[in-house]
């Protein structure tokens, strides 16, 4: 209830600061309000509608969709949190000027609709940030109900403070107002951050960095007060991951220095730039030691395998072709595709390979496991006997690195024998053609490849994806260091009264914000 209580008083309160600016200037200057309620009315019903329908669109689609929604959303709505945490940081001390300004414009103009555009355009800014943010914190709370109703109350105070500033009659400092929700509304994002990458992962997108790191259980269980405030506020699960924590500290840690660095304690233009050239150096270094000195575990598949029947199979590629062996047979095997899980490749054979048209009783036996067939007596029908066979078998072989993986085979090798003392022909189905990895062997060569995959997976986020997120900062570092101005540069407000010296932030009627 605390984060969407904070989301809807910090963002109504914008919105209300900025109509309440506006209509202080229109009744100075004795202008009609009527358009800029109109458009006021209009932001907020838009507002609304794009909430209801993201949420009846989350409630449509399929669970996996779903989470592909809702990783969406919590991405837009940190962009926007964190966009609207920066544009008050920065403007709030000539919002008034600029507004006024703007309000001029519109005055000039003489029509509703200037006056309607205006008031639209001040709400839905804010709305739409809010029902997207509102939205991806109550898909993250405990209790959607008590998540709605703090957004419901934060939005009425809100409405109410806007009011008691355009009458006139309330004092509110602006400056400390901010500067905690601000500090608030950053961690709550930084949770947003873990639960987007949680999301991500459910969805299928995120597949890296997700091995455990501490076991918080001890410290949030469910149903208490401290799971409330850490998993429910602040949207810390118990069982963070590599690439959650990761998330979370670096959206936190710049986030709270933006927001917290005292004015005197920021670098100067020139010291600024050198700074910010310095951490691209950095940060280009790091993203090559990562890359270059992290190895990626892999697993080395032997070429062959024991099979169930006692033979061992051996698989030999060549090209887009394999063969594989097992015993006297061969089996040819093309059309190579790609496959996902222990193996990266299927390859694919038809039939048994070269079945003999004559077999004697030991060739017989070898074919059936060594179990003689029923209703075949070998002592009054010894053999040899002419084999008819009639092959339906269907061989699918995985490989890894051209090391053999597994063997599954489909359909049926049945063999018709004749002669050699038979009064009549006898039919049945072969068991060795469908060839089999002994399960013991199948099962241990199926867990080492897993854990291969598993440790790979946490390697490629500090060999990969890491040093990537390293350089678009270096790129950053290096595209601010040619345009922000340091501390010694910025501008003074044209409305700001402190020219001379400190001054509290504050409004009271039409006084400045700050």
């Amino acid at each position: 209830m605390l984060p969407t209580f904070v989301i809807g008083l910090r963002e109504g309160l914008e919105a209300a600061l900025i109509v309440s600016i506006i209509a202080t200037f229109l009744r100075r200057n004795g202008a009609p309000l009527r358009g800029l309620w109109v458009g006021v009315g209009a932001g907020i019903g838009l507002s609304i509608a794009v909430g209801v329908a993201l949420r009846l669109l989350e409630q449509a689609l399929p669970q996996r969709q779903q989470e592909m929604l809702e990783c969406v959303i919590g991405v837009i709505a940190i962009v926007f949190v964190t966009g609207m945490i920066r544009w008050m940081h920065a403007h709030a001390r000539t919002l008034k000027g600029d507004l006024e300004q703007a309000a001029a414009a519109a005055l000039g103009a003489g029509t509703m609709t200037a006056m309607a555009l205006m008031g639209f355009l001040a709400v839905l800014r804010e709305g739409f940030e809010t029902s997207v943010f509102l939205l991806a914190t109550i898909q993250n709370a405990t209790s959607a109900p008590a998540a709605i109703l703090g957004a419901l109350l934060g939005l009425a105070i809100a409405v109410g403070l806007g009011w008691g500033i355009y009458a006139g009659g309330l004092r509110l400092n602006l400056k400390m107002f901010f500067q905690v929700t601000g500090v608030f509304l950053v961690f709550v994002a930084a949770g947003l951050v873990m639960f987007a990458l949680r999301t991500g992962h459910e969805a299928g997108w995120v597949t890296v960095g997700q091995g455990p790191t501490v076991d918080l259980s001890w410290l949030i269980p469910n149903g208490s007060v401290r799971s409330a405030v850490i998993t429910g506020i602040l949207g810390v699960p118990a069982d963070p991951r590599v690439i959650e924590v990761l998330g979370w500290l670096a959206y936190l840690v710049p986030m709270l220095a933006m927001l917290l660095l005292p004015t005197r304690l920021r670098p100067g233009t020139a010291l600024a730039r050198r700074l910010r050239i310095g951490g691209a150096a950095v940060a280009v270094a790091g993203a090559a030691a990562l890359f270059v000195l992290v190895p990626l575990p892999s697993v080395e598949v032997p070429r062959q395998a024991p099979l169930a029947d006692g033979r061992t199979a051996v698989l030999a590629v060549a090209g887009d072709g394999a063969t594989l062996t097992a015993g006297e047979e061969k089996i040819e095997l093309a059309d190579p595709t790609d496959h996902t899980g222990n193996a990266d490749t299927a390859w694919h054979g038809e039939g048994s390979g070269d079945l003999p048209a004559t077999l004697t009783a030991q060739d017989l036996l070898t074919y059936t496991g060594n179990r003689v067939p029923v209703g075949l007596n070998l002592t009054t029908a010894p053999g040899p006997y002419e084999a008819r066979w009639t092959d339906t078998t269907r061989h699918t072989v995985l490989s890894r690195d051209e090391g053999l993986v597994d063997v599954r085979t489909t359909g049926k090798l049945l063999l018709t024998i004749e002669g050699g003392g038979l009064t009549s022909p006898r039919t049945f189905t072969v068991d060795g053609a469908a060839l089999q990895v002994e399960e013991t062997y199948a099962k241990d060569l199926s867990a080492t490849i897993a854990g291969a995959d598993h440790a790979a997976h946490d390697r490629l986020l500090w060999k990969h994806w890491v040093p990537i997120a390293l350089i678009v900062l270096a790129g950053l570092l290096l595209w601010q260091s040619r345009r922000s101005p340091g501390r010694a540069t910025e501008p003074r407000a044209v409305n700001d009264p402190g020219r001379e010296g400190s001054q509290e932030s504050t409004v009271e009627g039409t006084t400045h914000v700050a």
